[in-house]
């Protein structure tokens, strides 16, 4: 999953500051553009948390700062592509005059040799990796100071997890996500984040609560937790998982309703935690599990630790077992040495398990990781027309799946308005950013009530929908 979000613009509502606001004349008037997954759009928020609370001015147009933040994703090709687009557009402004400088940070730096990106791009004032977020105030005290050394700020990967507490939300105030843990112990042979992010560190329950009562005091009902990988929360710090221990505190915080689950990797995914999904009244059956592949031989070239039959076992479980089951998950087609016969096995198991929401990616040659060096490398046409061939098939499957929805009547999260008497809003079945939406009709309602509507129809993967009780709540 990869977010492009341009922070602040004229249709956004305006950041939450979990925190205390700064006091004192404004230092700089800054411009951000955070990209990337939900746990960097975390990091984004922490930094803007940073920089409020030390008297920077968040403005809305890079045009009218005194520098601009481009927090980047290293992730995969086309998210390194994409960084590297949006720093050349801001050095672009400031070789124009239009800003004074540009910071770079986040997962880009950390992929890259030190010292890589300032060869590439001169012009950048100040690189900051991942693990140097605490210190953007002081990178933009420098940079507002004309000061030219040291920019470059780069820590190692922390021992205990960092804390997310005072951030500058730029989510809308009713949802949130919330990092439970970082980096990664996972050693697939195709990803690079174990490089850029680190091995996997528990954030601890009492923090993760404490930041949970603490979103939840500023409106958010909706907690979408993200990791690297959930469910080996707790192991690295306990000694054991301890997914449901957190869940069942989390259940116990005031105003939040929904729980969403993100990033569960299919290993330490127990009965325990089956059974707590089914009983939570505020977790929803919704969950995202990349499950990468199916075929047993392409999981181990992937290092997946996981078998064609433990995960088939794994769904039917969860599809037995929890009710009105929305499961969310990715693909990757044409890993190395993946042959007709494996790609038909993905196919066919596509079309058994009817996914409510899946997203594939061909395969990215990442360097330095592992599966750079298998053979059976395959062209970018056949990885192309792979993935095509699994999104065609899944379109029906959503459509299908959309259409069963009508005539039920459903919860809906009202995220803004469309337009008069119109507004979007999301079920249980849809993260945001990566999912459909409910397009609802009804009068006087407001972003973050959670309406019950009637759905009446589909337009292609998005629902249509009348509130049932026009005042909502």
């Amino acid at each position: 999953m990869n977010i492009s979000l341009p922070i602040i613009n004229e249709d956004q509502e305006q950041p939450t500051l979990s925190a205390p606001e700064a006091v004192g004349p404004c230092k700089g008037r800054y411009a951000f553009v955070s990209l990337g997954c939900p746990k960097n759009l975390v990091d984004s928020e922490k930094m803007l948390g940073h920089l409020a609370m030390d008297g920077y001015s968040l403005v809305s147009s890079p045009e009218d700062s005194d520098f601009v933040i481009v927090n980047t994703c290293g992730f995969i090709d086309s998210s390194r592509k994409e960084s590297i687009s949006v720093i050349q557009e801001m050095l672009e402004l400031k070789k124009e005059g239009r800003t004074n400088g540009v910071i770079v940070a986040g997962c880009l730096p950390e992929r890259l040799e030190e010292g890589g990106l300032l060869n590439d791009m001169p012009d950048i004032d100040h690189v900051v990796g991942v693990f140097g977020r605490d210190e953007i105030s002081r990178v933009a005290g420098r940079l507002v100071g004309g000061i030219t050394e040291q920019r470059e700020v780069f820590r190692p990967a922390p021992i205990q997890a960092l804390d997310d507490r005072a951030r500058l939300r730029i989510t809308p105030s009713h949802f949130a996500y919330l990092k439970i843990s970082e980096g990664c112990d996972r050693t697939c042979t195709f990803c690079s984040i174990p490089m850029m992010r680190g091995k996997h560190v528990t954030k601890p329950i009492e923090m993760v609560v404490e930041e949970a009562r603490e979103l939840a005091a500023d409106g958010v009902r909706e907690l979408i937790l993200v990791a690297q990988d959930t469910t080996y929360y707790g192991l690295d710090l306990y000694g054991e998982v301890r997914l449901v221990e957190l869940l069942k505190q989390l259940e116990t915080v005031d105003g939040i309703d929904w729980i969403r689950l993100m990033y569960l990797y299919p290993i330490h995914f127990t009965d325990e935690l089956i059974d707590q999904i089914v009983a939570s009244p505020k977790i929803l059956p919704y969950l995202d599990m990349p499950l990468q592949h199916i075929n047993s031989r392409v999981l181990k070239r992937m290092q997946r630790r996981v078998n064609s039959e433990q995960t088939r076992e794994l769904v039917g479980k969860l599809r037995e077992r929890v009710p009105n089951l929305v499961l969310r998950t990715t693909f990757i087609t044409g890993f190395p040495g993946e042959t007709d016969e494996q790609f038909q096995e993905l196919r066919d198991f596509v079309e058994e398990t009817r996914f409510e929401r899946m997203g594939v990616f061909t395969y990215s040659e990442e360097p330095g990781t592992p599966a750079m060096k298998l053979d059976g490398h395959l062209p970018d046409g056949v990885k192309e027309a792979r993935r095509d061939e699994l999104m065609t098939l899944q379109q029906q499957i959503a459509f299908e799946h959309a259409d069963s929805l009508i005539g039920y009547e459903l919860d809906v999260l009202i995220d803004a308005e469309a337009s008069e008497n119109a507004w979007v809003g999301r079920c249980f079945a849809d993260a945001p950013e990566i999912d459909s939406s409910v397009y609802v009709s009804g009068e006087n309602l407001q972003p973050g009530q959670m309406v019950p509507v009637e759905i009446t129809g589909r337009d292609d993967y998005d629902l249509l929908a009348v509130a049932v009780d026009p005042d909502g709540e």
